[in-house]
């Protein structure tokens, strides 16, 4: 039975004494539970870019983020930022900032089933 290997509770009331190293090992497992989270939700972003870059040039899913890490690179911006540019862009329908748009269609161009980017 697991309940075996628990410690059990003081019967005075009282916490039990602190496990050496165990706030430090809570605090490593409280970044890493953060930083999967926000991991989770960076990727969220990349995969509606993707979604809009597949749909609008046709290309597989594999290249849409091939497509957009290529842009990402050639911008010179982190591949977050060029998702939610490619999200917004496709939400408003403003033009893209000219260092991406132009980085975006050099990946389209480059791409063997590539196309421009949009305006």
């Amino acid at each position: 039975m697991a309940s075996q290997n628990r410690p059990s509770p003081p019967r005075d009331g009282h916490r039990h004494a602190s496990v050496p190293g165990r706030d430090e090992q809570v605090a490593r497992l409280e970044e890493e539970v953060a930083q999967l989270r926000q991991a989770v939700a960076s990727h969220a972003v990349i995969d509606q870019a993707v979604g809009v870059v597949v749909c609008l040039h046709q290309l597989s899913p594999a290249d849409g983020f091939t497509v957009l890490r290529v842009t990402s690179q050639l911008a010179n911006t982190k591949l977050h930022a060029v998702a939610e540019a490619v999200i917004g862009w496709a939400h408003t329908r403003r033009p893209l900032p000219a260092p991406l748009k132009e980085a975006l269609n050099e990946a389209l161009r480059t791409h063997p089933d590539g196309g421009t980017a949009g305006s």
